[in-house]
């Protein structure tokens, strides 16, 4: 390892934990008469921990309104000595946010409601924040409404997820600028798909969810058609009428953007 290279971790070990290592501040600075080198080293602390708040603030705005700030800003601390940045921008510093909320839940087996809310949440919203800079369709066009159902795809930039809480209700009031009450339990299956740089929330049934499921993992149409129907006890006009019936989701589906063609 270079001096250089050595220099780095120890000085990213000593803003992560700043008790780890305490002759680290006299390695890495010197005293200029006027500020120390322990304070010196005090100034990045500080300052890289504010950045990580606030950029874990901006990827999750629903739980932070929802936890309060200075809760919601403890736990980031608490998080960050957890899993600190290990990449080089920020863009991924809140991936295992849930994850750890989920180990680090103080209720144990006892599992309250509010914890499980919040862990929805953290799971939700950072799914709605990796869309923005997810693959796009770039190169296949979305699909239209005549697109024969074999050749429909579901484009890239689109997820799946469901919850034991209507996180979607919370997260759009709390973005409205409102101060949404904490939801009660209640599942919710949810899509999200980004088009024309629009990312839209759509709830979803039980049955479509699992459509959606079914053509995620890589079928085509019809058999996802037929994995519904045999799943949820649907005989085939039953899942043909919500698929293709006046009220089907296959044409909303296709104006919001859910597919792609591929070329015949």
């Amino acid at each position: 390892m270079t001096a250089l290279a050595a220099a780095q971790r120890r000085m990213h070990a000593a803003l992560i934990d700043p008790q780890a290592d305490p002759a680290a501040a006299q390695a890495l600075f010197a005293s200029d008469g006027r500020l120390g080198a322990a304070d010196g080293l005090a100034v990045y602390q500080r300052g890289y921990v504010q950045r990580m708040i606030a950029c874990m603030r901006e990827q999750f705005p629903a739980l932070c309104h929802a936890l309060g700030q200075p809760l919601f800003d403890d736990f980031v601390v608490d998080y960050l000595s957890y899993s600190p940045p290990n990449q080089p921008t920020l863009h991924n510093f809140g991936r295992r946010f849930a994850g750890w909320m989920e180990a680090s839940r103080p209720d144990g087996s006892a599992r309250e409601a509010w914890i499980d809310f919040m862990i929805d949440l953290a799971g939700f919203e950072y799914a709605v924040f990796q869309m923005f800079d997810a693959q796009g369709q770039e190169g296949r066009p979305a699909a239209t409404a005549d697109a024969p159902d074999c050749a429909l795809r579901l484009q890239p930039a689109f997820s799946l997820g469901r919850y034991g809480f209507p996180v979607a209700g919370y997260f759009h009031a709390v973005r409205r600028g409102e101060a949404p009450r904490l939801p009660l339990p209640r599942r919710s299956h949810l899509a999200l798909v980004r088009s024309g740089y629009v990312t839209r929330t759509i709830l979803l049934s039980v049955p479509q969810f699992d459509f959606l499921a079914t053509m995620l993992a890589g079928n085509d149409a019809a058999a996802a058609l037929a994995a519904v129907a045999a799943s949820h006890g649907f005989d085939a006009g039953a899942a043909e009428t919500m698929w293709h019936g006046p009220n089907g989701c296959r044409a909303r589906w296709i104006e919001w953007g859910f597919f792609v063609a591929d070329p015949a």
